[in-house]
């Protein structure tokens, strides 16, 4: 479904920033719809969009390099406000006549910034003397005719620049950075007090506005919904149906390899709940029967990716009338497949709903609702619509389920002992975690665990239980800090956690005699086991 853009918004031209995910969530943090464009897109194209203001990214290049990031000048005429931050401010100056040097000494990390006019439309309400965020070697040398130049560093002379008239402005540092003192304020002060925007993306607003677009979409046609019970799938459950309700059937293919309790609050929420057409798809035998003898992880993918599918389409042509899929696609899938809707050109799109195996004769329409939101306002979008919090604060779980935490072949013993260890990680930790937020405040607080679960490797170790010799299974525990999963690092949890959870699984599952802690960070390794 192509979403409708909202009446006002900010485009984020994408110049290759590692930063530039960080800006749209920030504008949208604001209550400011943004989006991410490729820094070549045409001006014309991007005039059909209908921005309200632009800003442009930092970015890893040199302006003066032979294949640097570029934009189309015409930009700068379409009589939009423009924010460019770091690469963005160089290719601001290069465009409008300016010029960037090479400087000296590099800057990298917090830098003191001293403000140099107070009256600064994009600096009023910060301090003289501030911190900043910088990450440079290039520089700003000479402003362009007309700019004025509003804050400098020891090493950048042109840290800010401003040209009030056109509403044009820039900063070598990166507001978008918490590390940067008053980021939030120049990104208010650019938002409200120079594009006069509103602060009206919340989840209200877009619970109507999206259930409005579907029922508009989908008439009185039928859509039906592969349920994982993850928090993408359910999230547009409860939206679609909240649009159109039993027009919408949800399919649940239960491959036995999920959690303990999964299956049972995913019929508990949707069935009880929210009273959405739900099949079950009772699929465990044939799963097991695929898997039995296979220990190459990559095989375990794709047989449970393959049959997954098969069990999907075989229930979706027993239904009558169905002509629309809904998926779960979010923003980052959007950008990291080519952006596919937000101006990539067409030969770079492999958008991972390209990926379903649509048996011959089958075609279904898709329905996306998600895929301009990021995961956690998916979240908040949950919040918003009733989903329970054990549902919408779900952890990061993989498709194929426990199969890739299990190592080597999956059996009905390893899953059993796997399932029980593991909700013994999550009730322990999920316990820790609800202690620090209440004491902070914050889900994610410095010391709180993002992700966390039981592993069991393919091996056996001796112990000694009740006065015997045991040779029986070890179980890893793996619980990291991370906010993106790009890197993660071990969660520094309090030696009396650990020792409960390593004497309540010992204690409590059948079959494991050992308990180990991974305290690899990623990298070097990954935040799974496989």
């Amino acid at each position: 479904m192509q979403t409708k853009t909202p009446d006002q918004f900010v485009a984020v031209l994408d110049f290759g920033a590692q930063y530039g995910q960080l800006i749209a969530r920030r504008v949208r943090d604001l209550h400011v719809y943004s989006e991410i464009f490729p820094c070549d897109i045409p001006a014309e194209e991007l005039a059909e969009r209908h921005p309200s203001a632009i800003i442009l990214s930092g970015g890893p290049a040199s302006v003066y390099a032979e294949d640097a990031p570029d934009m189309d000048a015409k930009i700068f005429q379409m009589g939009l406000p423009i924010f460019g931050f770091c690469y963005g401010e160089q290719i601001m100056a290069v465009k409008l006549g300016g010029a960037v040097g090479h400087t000296e000494k590099g800057e990298y990390g917090p830098a003191q910034l001293a403000v140099d006019d107070a009256d600064s439309a994009i600096l009023t309400g910060t301090a003289p003397s501030q911190t900043v965020w910088m990450s440079h070697r290039d520089a700003v040398s000479q402003a362009p005719e007309g700019f004025k130049v509003t804050a400098h560093t020891d090493t950048c002379p042109v840290a800010a620049m401003e040209l009030p008239q056109k509403r044009f402005f820039a900063t070598q540092f990166h507001p978008e950075v918490r590390h940067t003192q008053f980021g939030r304020q120049m990104l208010q002060n650019f938002l409200f007090n120079v594009c006069g925007l509103e602060p009206t993306w919340t989840m209200d607003n877009i619970v109507e506005e999206k259930v409005a677009q579907i029922r508009e979409q989908v008439g009185s046609k039928k859509v039906i919904l592969a349920l994982s019970g993850g928090v993408d799938s359910s999230v547009v459950a409860a939206l679609v149906h909240r649009a159109i309700g039993d027009q919408l059937t949800c399919v649940f293919v239960n491959h036995g390899m999920l959690r303990k309790g999964e299956p049972e609050m995913v019929e508990e929420v949707f069935r009880e709940q929210f009273h959405v057409p739900l099949i079950h798809v009772h699929a465990e035998e044939r799963y097991a029967q695929l898997l039995a003898g296979v220990d190459d992880p990559e095989q375990k993918r794709r047989r449970i990716g393959t049959q997954f599918w098969k069990e999907f389409f075989s229930v979706a042509q027993e239904l009558d009338g169905i002509e629309y899929l809904a998926q779960g696609t979010i923003y980052p899938d959007i950008i990291e497949s080519g952006a596919r809707k937000t101006g990539g050109k067409a030969s770079t799109i492999k958008s991972h709903h390209n990926l379903i195996p649509f048996p011959e004769g089958v075609h279904f329409d898709l329905i996306e609702p998600l895929d301009h939101f990021f995961k956690d306002e998916v979240r908040e979008l949950g919040i918003a619509l009733g989903l329970p919090d054990k549902m919408v604060w779900r952890q990061p779980f993989p498709g194929p389920g426990l199969a890739i935490r299990i190592i080597g072949e999956v059996t009905p013993e390893k899953l059993a002992i796997l399932k029980e260890a593991d909700a013994i990680v999550r009730e322990e930790l999920d316990a820790y975690n609800a202690r620090l937020f209440a004491e902070t405040g914050e889900r994610n607080s410095a010391h709180s665990c993002w992700q966390y679960f039981a592993v069991l490797p393919d091996i056996r170790s001796v112990g000694v239980m009740g006065d015997e010799r045991t040779y029986q299974r070890p179980v890893i525990v793996r619980a990291v800090e991370s906010s993106d999963a790009m890197t993660a690092d071990w969660a520094k949890l309090p030696y009396e956690v650990i020792g409960r959870i390593s004497s309540r699984i010992v204690d409590e599952v059948d079959g494991v005699n050992r308990v180990v802690y991974d305290v690899t960070p990623k990298p070097p390794a990954t935040i799974e086991w496989e």
